[in-house]
């Protein structure tokens, strides 16, 4: 019988080490700082997260691999290849803005948030988020999966005697340990017929599973893509979003928007593509109905939000997210049936990537709006553009962006390259699918754009920009703008190199 070789690549798995390390620092630093200094923890974790992605750096030379067997230098729990590193770098991203959100949101709380917790759970999360894209074996994807949302939960019910964020944690919660629970009856399923819990041992043995095993096997692949399906946001396990992204924090919904779904769609292309590719005649097609669906399904939930609704803005910003999750989908499902896996993989990612710009600017810049107008509404953004030019601007570039309009160039240019990817699969009845939300999706999108350049009611109240949230928006407004400038860089950065 094989055995683990415990030689471990520290450098290799420095990225989600070090979040980790930095979280256990700050929940040991807080016992000790008196709580006119507890601001300095929130510092120290920014930091933390940008030593992280910066590790990412010497990784670029080549893949890396550690936790392998001995006999198969192939079959290794932690893989550190082009995919790990983009999925990282967008996971230890997202989270480095979130924090920088943070920051204010806990400064502007005023006690109301325990900072040292905080800070703790969001690098737990992390380090758990960028584990995930590395794993290559079921078990340490479960883990990576639990170690990211488990701390996901205590987030989202934070706030101290807020039966809003309560309610929202609890529902997060055991929705989230359904979803599990049915994807481990599945990893125990695909372990039964196949003896191994390595994606690249699985890939090879499940193509000889006995006949009587067929139906279990089956079963096995359809049950663990349930819990990556929930992370994503997929309808029917979509029902959670609004009401969590609306309860928690601002900065952790987020969080949740991009890190989460990061995390959902890395472990569904990891089990589809690279665990299981010969299954695709069942999770193709069952992709293909989830993205139709999830798309439909989120749009028109956006359009249906009215603006004079309380928290109506983060509700829109969470029913958009359902439907963005339907466009990363397709280009999974379009992998079961592609000649070119590796390419329409690559898709997801440079969609992702895009997503996780334009959405974090957006929340940052509701943020702003929600310093002065806390039920968020979205009439509240109704004359931004004569309290805060800029802001405006920003927040209308990103909604464009979305939308896929000029001169969101970026956004239109990552749609093209999910529908180039549905049609080179043959799926054109998907491909119009997603011509017809886009659509719907330039309603909304549109609807809100315009309101922020309206004549305001009212006197104009000036908006006062914190340096943190200030740096949040700035980053992402270059890196949207700098993106639009040059789109096919996104596509050259996201090939996945999986095979």
């Amino acid at each position: 019988m094989s055995s683990l070789v415990q030689s471990v690549d520290w450098l290799a798995i420095a990225p989600p080490t070090l979040a980790a390390v930095v979280g256990l620092v700050v929940l040991v630093a807080d016992l000790f700082i008196g709580e006119e200094k507890k601001g300095v923890l929130g510092w120290v974790s920014v930091a933390g997260l940008a030593a992280s992605a910066l590790m990412l750096l010497p990784l670029r030379d080549g893949d890396r691999a550690t936790f392998c067997l001995t006999g198969d230098a192939h079959a290794c729990s932690y893989t550190a290849d082009h995919f790990t590193l983009v999925i990282q770098f967008l996971v230890l991203g997202g989270a480095l803005l979130a924090a920088l959100l943070s920051v204010t949101a806990l400064k502007d709380a005023n006690k109301d948030l325990p900072e040292g917790e905080f800070w703790f759970l969001l690098l737990s999360s992390a380090a758990g988020a960028a584990l995930l894209p590395a794993s290559r074996d079921l078990a340490t994807l479960i883990v990576a999966l639990e170690v990211a949302s488990l701390p996901a939960f205590a987030l989202v019910g934070i706030k101290r005697g807020d039966k809003k964020s309560s309610e929202a944690a609890l529902k997060f919660f055991l929705s989230s340990v359904t979803a599990t629970a049915v994807s481990l009856m599945g990893v125990s399923f695909v372990y039964a017929t196949t003896g191994s819990l390595y994606l690249t041992q699985i890939a090879d043995k499940i193509q000889h599973v006995d006949g009587q095993f067929h139906t279990l096997a089956q079963a096995g692949v359809v049950l663990t893509l349930v819990g990556f399906a929930f992370k994503t946001a997929a309808v029917p396990f979509h029902f959670w979003v609004p009401d969590t992204y609306v309860g928690a924090p601002l900065p952790v919904a987020a969080y949740l928007s991009v890190v989460g779904k990061a995390v959902g769609f890395s472990g569904l292309i990891l089990v589809t593509v690279v665990a299981l590719p010969s299954y695709g005649d069942v999770w193709g097609p069952a992709l293909a109905v989830l993205a139709a669906l999830t798309m439909t399904v989120g749009n028109v939930g956006a359009l249906r939000q009215q603006a004079t609704r309380a928290y109506s803005a983060v509700r829109l910003l969470a029913w958009s997210s359902v439907g963005q999750a339907g466009y990363l989908l397709v280009p999974i499902a379009s992998a079961a049936y592609s000649k070119d896996a590796d390419k329409a993989i690559g898709s997801t990612v440079a969609y992702a990537l895009m997503y996780a710009v334009v959405n974090l600017g957006a929340f940052a810049v509701a943020a702003l709006v929600a310093r002065t107008s806390p039920l968020n509404r979205i009439s509240d953004y109704r004359g931004l553009y004569a309290r805060s030019p800029l802001s405006a601007l920003i927040l209308g570039f990103f909604l464009l962006c979305l939308a896929g309009l000029p001169p969101g160039i970026i956004g239109l240019f990552a749609k093209v390259t999910v529908f180039a990817a549905a049609v080179d699969a043959g799926l054109g009845w998907l491909a119009v699918v997603m011509a017809v939300n886009v659509v719907i999706a330039l309603f909304y999108y549109l609807q809100w754009t315009t309101l922020l350049f309206r004549a305001p009611e009212g006197e104009p109240e000036k908006h006062r920009v914190p340096a943190p949230l200030t740096a949040a928006i700035a980053l992402t407004a270059v890196l949207g703008i700098a993106l639009s400038g040059a789109p096919q860089l996104v596509l050259r950065f996201s090939a996945t190199g999986l095979f």
